[in-house]
């Protein structure tokens, strides 16, 4: 397949796209630096992201701010990177850093609240006998760039009315128009796009009260509401005016904030990239050129598994957003303060692993790591830890994450899902229930969401909609569609015995289809796989970039092959256009002797967070396997030659026969780095576990 060539070494267009937290006190030759070596580890593209700790003499969107964003552009250009342009000074976005409300208090967030009576400033929309529907400001803000602008603190940025498009223009005018002033000439090349991150219409630390905006109470009973309906918003209760006014707040979020920016930016030959507030919030992604979402605090994790809540649904949230609308990306702003156990910097590269498998199986195809610092001094640190990126200990290695990031981004952007079901859903309820049991069962789905329904009809026993047919649907009955029949979907492929814990995605491509596997959880999943093709069958392992030949029996039900997937492992089958293709493959590798080696511990760094062992093994000359379970980075030398280095346990290391003599005793030295949690005073275990 051409597809296997192309993950050989995947375009820069599939790099992960890193925010950038431009949180010290910037300097022209550092951020020079850093991009430098950015682009030496593989990684060719970044969102330019204001973050807390900048320094109080950069102030946001000053023309000091914009010369070191100059800066950044520039060298990004030069090193054959591209930047995307973050739309606020922090977050969440739409106040431009409070500038917004600034001098225009009229413009700042608005909500309803229910009150035993009205203080100065409310107004009144309904009288009950127990209390007061009231309009009123609030208050909300948002986390600023400085320090003082955080959530508490006395400066924290006022949030604005993003239901008022008065408001968002302004937004627009202060951020996006500055940016265009500055950077013209780099738009559509080196800046390909504006994040937005998040917006809330009421801003942070509200509680008690609802969205609103000036002017929703004569639209909202023009469309037949009833004011005192909405009490129900404060007792838990739905009825038609809740109802109502939901899609009427999603309406106007959709075309005053959403809308307005997503064509600023197709005006303006820039995507529109970022994620909404809510993991769920499908309705508002079709205003994304990139849709995307937002992997945080460990709302799935290996732990808790990747089934169960609302939050399990990200992925395919955007993803199938993304294919309806005929859009070539989708992306999740991952691994934000995933730490294990609330720990401070606990975040493994056995967690990393498991997140970008778990999002890319689901269709993702445009990771942006949260985060690489620019500093992490003084107080720095502790802001939403971990850096991913030059403050991880597998920064030395990072080209290799990088290069498994573009490869799944390549493999999930250039193929397209076979399914043959649709869960039908609406905006805030995609039903994780109901998909979890197709998870198990290795059968691919696509979210079809309520706003297409109008353009769906039932043609010969299927569901068809923009040129895709469905023959089964879930959810059908709920918006009285008739569900066509049969209810069994044929799952991407078959398991003997069942394998719960296999995640798939089938897809197909001009010269032929693949499967791509993931273990998704802790324990070895051991299966036969039958595939539905008679086609020979290879095997691409998307960490190491090696391809060989699968062994596999052609059955009158298709290809059947063993399958082991370790922990934390994935892989990539594919089919072979004939005989002659599949033996032009490298036939699969024998694994090696099983080596044996008693280490000791030697030397502990502490100031490293590091301890190295040492082990002395007598050579056979042959090919050898060592195994071991280490907490976390190991990396192993033989004979003082680098062999490689492994981030989650077991630990596997493939050693050449060249390095283990026949007949000559050879020193093993590993070298295993813990946790950065050490460092920022979070102890947690490290070190190699001996026998």
């Amino acid at each position: 397949m051409q597809l296997i060539k192309k993950l050989m070494d995947p375009p820069r267009k599939y790099s992960p796209i890193p925010f950038w937290f431009l949180n010290g006190d910037l300097t022209h030759r550092e951020i020079r630096r850093q991009l430098k070596d950015f682009s030496e580890h593989g990684v060719y593209a970044v969102v330019l992201h204001p973050r807390m700790g900048l320094s109080r003499r950069i102030g946001y969107l000053s023309p000091r701010f914009f010369r070191y964003i100059r800066t950044a552009v520039e060298t990004a250009a030069e090193l054959g990177m591209r930047v995307v342009f973050y739309d606020e000074g922090m977050y969440p976005s739409g106040s431009a850093c409070g500038q917004v409300a600034e001098g225009h208090p009229e413009l700042q967030s608005r909500g309803i609240a229910w009150t035993k009576s009205p203080t100065d400033g409310d107004h009144v929309l309904v009288h009950a006998p127990d209390g007061y529907l009231v309009e009123r400001f609030s208050g909300g803000t948002i986390r600023g760039v400085h320090y003082g602008e955080d959530d508490g603190e006395k400066d924290a940025p006022l949030s604005a009315d993003l239901l008022n498009p008065r408001a968002v223009d302004r937004f627009i005018a202060l951020t996006h128009d500055a940016y265009y002033r500055e950077f013209a000439p780099y738009f559509g090349n080196t800046a390909i796009g504006f994040f937005t991150d998040e917006p809330s219409i009421l801003g942070r630390n509200v509680s008690g009260m609802f969205p609103w905006t000036e002017g929703l109470e004569k639209l909202f009973q023009q469309n037949g509401g009833r004011l005192e309906g909405l009490l129900g918003l404060f007792r838990g209760e739905e009825n038609e005016d809740t109802a109502l006014y939901r899609r009427m707040i999603l309406r106007l979020e959709s075309e005053v904030y959403y809308g307005k920016l997503s064509r600023w930016c197709e005006a303006h030959g820039v995507a529109l990239l970022g994620h909404p507030h809510q993991s769920d919030d499908i309705e508002v992604e079709k205003y994304f050129h990139i849709p995307g979402q937002d992997l945080v605090y460990r709302w799935v994790s290996p732990e808790k598994g990747d089934l169960a809540g609302m939050d399990s649904v990200m992925g395919k949230c955007g993803a199938d957003m993304a294919f309806w609308m005929g859009r070539e990306r989708n992306a999740n702003e991952c691994f934000g303060a995933c730490n294990r156990g609330d720990i401070p910097w606990y975040f493994t590269g056995g967690d990393m692993k498991w997140f970008l498998d778990y999002l890319a199986v689901r269709g993702v195809n445009m990771f942006i790591p949260h985060a690489f610092y620019y500093s992490l001094k003084g107080k720095r640190s502790a802001e939403r830890p971990p850096d991913v990126g030059p403050g991880s200990i597998w920064w030395p290695h990072y080209r290799r994450w990088a290069a498994y990031m573009s490869r799944l981004s390549c493999l999930m952007a250039e193929g397209e899902t076979v399914t043959d079901t649709a869960v039908l859903c609406r905006n805030r309820d995609l039903r994780p229930e109901a998909v979890a049991p197709l998870f198990r069962r290795q059968i691919g789905f696509r979210y079809l969401p309520e706003s297409l329904l109008p353009e769906c009809s039932v043609r010969d026993g299927a569901l068809i909609c923009r040129g895709h047919a469905f023959h089964t649907v879930i959810g059908g009955d709920e918006f009285g569609l008739p569900v066509p029949e049969g209810s069994h979907s044929a799952p991407d492929l078959k398991c003997d015995p069942p394998a719960p814990a296999l995640r798939t995605a089938r897809l197909k491509y001009e010269d032929g289809e693949c499967w791509f596997l993931v273990n998704a959880e802790d324990q070895a999943i051991r299966t036969e796989v039958t595939l539905p093709t008679h086609l020979p069958i290879g095997c691409f392992d998307l960490w190491h970039g090696e391809v060989r030949q699968c062994p596999s029996a052609d059955t009158p039900e298709g290809r059947r092959l063993s399958l082991r997937l370790m922990p934390r492992e994935s892989t990539l089958l594919f089919t072979c256009r004939d005989e002659e293709a599949f033996q032009a493959l490298p036939p699969p590798g024998e694994e090696g002797m099983e080596l044996k080696a008693d280490f000791s511990l030697i030397r502990e760094e502490p100031d490293r967070v590091r301890k190295i062992y040492a082990a002395v093994v007598r050579g056979e000359g042959r090919d050898a396997v060592l195994h071991l379970q280490a907490e976390e980075m190991a990396e192993l030398e033989v004979g003082g030659q680098f062999v490689d280095a492994a981030f989650w346990s077991p630990q596997v290391f493939s050693i050449p026969g060249s390095m283990l003599p026949k007949g000559r005793e050879v020193q093993l030295l590993l070298t295993v780095t813990g946790s950065p949690a050490n460092r920022y005073g979070h102890p947690v275990p490290y070190g190699l576990e001996l026998q």
